[in-house]
């Protein structure tokens, strides 16, 4: 199985939201990191189907997925940012509702269901009205829904949103036992998911993929431009306006600032080893991975 985006596009009027992407994607785990507004979520949509490219066209197997219809639809597993569901229905009864939906057999949507109800953790509230969950439970709801039909292509946007660090990692766990023989694309601004799982990464800004590669690849991007100085506390606002901070920690009567330049700030300043989320940092020095 091929997933191919061939010069994909698309505009808004005057504004380009996603600019003339080629990537080619098999079975494995992708990760699409960018800031807000860089576009992830619009071609997210464009891979499933639900936006129609201005132009360019998504391809499986050769053949485009507008041209596929329900055959596509059906291979298909989405989680969007703000997915629909039914405040007074329970969890249970909002899976088989979508499993209707989806044209899942009776049968085999009530097993699928108490699998999926136990695998996100929520088997001991299946009962309860979807009003009474907390944003960490709905997203986990969202999640299942996504996987009811067993898909082939899994694309989930902002997955892990809401989740606290435990169900974070049981969810990227999850994800990784999944991706064997389906194509899995995580779309999100949290650096440490794409590291724990992604075997490529594509990091997009205004539209556009300014780096791609395997974890190991990109990380060589940022190797030169991360660095380590010692000053007094009362210095780090002055060095915070003036470059971009990674990290900061205490040690002594010092701040270690970690910071993301082109070049050394500073004659005492030490290069260091780069991380995924330096290369995020190099890349949007306005923003905060998580």
């Amino acid at each position: 199985m091929v997933l191919s985006l061939d010069r994909l596009t698309k505009t808004f009027g005057s504004k380009i939201a996603v600019d003339h992407l080629s990537a080619t994607l098999q079975p494995g785990v992708y990760g699409l990191l960018g800031a807000n507004g860089a576009g992830k979520t619009t071609l997210m949509r464009m891979i499933c189907a639900i936006l129609e490219p201005s132009s360019g066209e998504v391809l499986l197997d050769g053949q485009n997925v507008s041209d596929m219809g329900a055959d596509y639809r059906d291979l298909l597993g989405y989680l969007p940012q703000d997915f629909g569901y039914y405040p007074s229905y329970t969890a249970k009864d909002y899976l088989e509702y979508i499993a209707v939906l989806k044209g899942i057999p009776r049968h085999a949507a009530t097993a699928k269901i108490k699998e999926l109800l136990n695998v996100v953790g929520l088997s001991e509230v299946s009962k309860k009205k979807i009003r009474t969950f907390s944003g960490g439970m709905k997203q986990r709801l969202g999640i299942a829904q996504a996987l009811l039909n067993d898909p082939k292509i899994l694309i989930l946007d902002e997955p892990t949103a809401g989740l606290d660090p435990k169900e974070r990692v049981r969810f990227r766990n999850l994800l990784s036992s999944l991706a064997n023989d389906r194509i899995v694309i995580l779309s999100t601004h949290i650096v440490s998911d794409v590291e724990a799982i992604a075997d490529k990464v594509f990091v997009m800004k205004q539209g556009s993929f300014v780096s791609q590669g395997s974890i190991r690849e990109l990380v060589k991007e940022a190797q030169g431009h991360v660095w380590e100085i010692a000053v007094n506390p009362s210095e780090t606002g002055r060095w915070e306006e003036q470059m971009t901070v990674a990290n900061l920690r205490r040690e002594d009567d010092k701040t270690i600032l970690r910071i993301i330049s082109e070049n050394s700030p500073s004659e005492s300043a030490t290069c260091v080893p780069a991380t995924l989320e330096d290369l995020y940092l190099y890349h949007f020095p306005t923003e905060r991975s998580e």
